[in-house]
């Protein structure tokens, strides 16, 4: 899989957020390398993505930033700072400080679902060519599923826990640790190397970054109901306001994802003109780390496809 030592720097948005980046690719000779940005979830960082970088990045120029409110980036600790819009336009901005006028957006977890939003938004202008999601629902059919589906309510219901300020004497005092112990029941800890674990037990007890993390819930519009609640469509829900998504785009699940169920799958053919999905079976929701080389060759085989 090669060397996943990654290096950052710091780069200044012009919004006043600072993220800490890798930014690595193919030599300087090669300054028009098409450039991939990608997008880690909670509550990890940009090495979510450390199998994918070494593999493609003697091809492609990779960015992976750890988003706000994580790790050594910006860490403002008011909810409103991390709305959708905000950490969309993080991703726009740092693009456009790196020089980069196009690029193809990957992202898993709540990147994932913040590469949705850029894909949709960036995709007349011609800003964003590709997409790969990454066990990250689609907008349109995550919320209607969390009124309809007992599985997904019932996996989902950690994010009441993290939306509950009540648990912030928890973090406070045993950092991001002590909510996730209380709240995740679909994390598969053997499945990580324990080195990764140790740094990631570290960045966990940042307080400041605990709920900087904690706010990407805090901040979202996604509604949650508790599991007496009826399951159900509300009489007033309407869908969201979203166009087709009409740039090549790859879905990578690994089917064994508790947390997000494949029925997130159901239904994404309507919403996307030229849609690859690619099922991973034994694996569970860290797919780029849990089956990486199922993750890579299905980068390669989009990737050579689109190009």
């Amino acid at each position: 899989m090669g060397d996943d030592r990654m290096d950052q720097r710091r780069i200044d948005l012009a919004n006043g957020i600072h993220l800490d980046v890798v930014d690595t690719g193919p030599p300087q000779d090669r300054p028009d390398a098409p450039a991939l940005i990608f997008l880690h979830g909670f509550p990890e960082s940009h090495r979510t993505w450390r199998h994918q970088i070494a593999h493609l990045q003697d091809r492609y120029r990779c960015i992976a930033p750890d988003q706000r409110g994580y790790r050594g980036s910006s860490k403002p600790q008011d909810v409103t700072s991390y709305t959708p819009d905000k950490l969309i336009g993080d991703i726009f901005l740092l693009a456009a400080e790196l020089g980069i006028p196009n690029f193809t957006i990957l992202g898993h977890d709540w990147g994932g679902a913040i590469a949705w939003g850029i894909a949709l938004a960036g995709q007349g202008t011609g800003r964003v060519t590709r997409a790969v999601i990454a066990n990250a629902p689609h907008p349109a059919i995550f919320q209607r599923l969390l009124y309809t589906d007992r599985q997904q309510r019932e996996s989902s219901q950690y994010m009441r826990g993290f939306r509950d300020t009540e648990n912030d004497a928890l973090v406070r005092d045993h950092g991001l640790t002590g909510i996730l112990m209380k709240e995740v029941k679909w994390d598969r800890p053997s499945q990580m190397e324990p080195a990764e674990r140790d740094a990631l037990m570290k960045d966990w007890q940042d307080r400041d970054a605990a709920f900087g993390m904690l706010s990407w819930y805090r901040a979202s519009p996604v509604k949650v109901p508790a599991m007496d609640e009826p399951f159900a469509l509300p009489d007033d829900y309407s869908p969201p306001s979203l166009p087709d998504l009409s740039i090549p785009t790859l879905v990578i699940w690994g089917m064994d994802d508790l947390a997000l169920p494949p029925g997130n799958l159901d239904g994404l053919d309507d919403l996307i003109d030229d849609l690859t999905i690619v099922q991973v079976p034994e694996s569970g929701h860290f797919v780029p780390w849990e089956a990486p080389e199922k993750v890579n060759a299905a980068l390669d085989e989009f990737l050579a496809r689109t190009d």
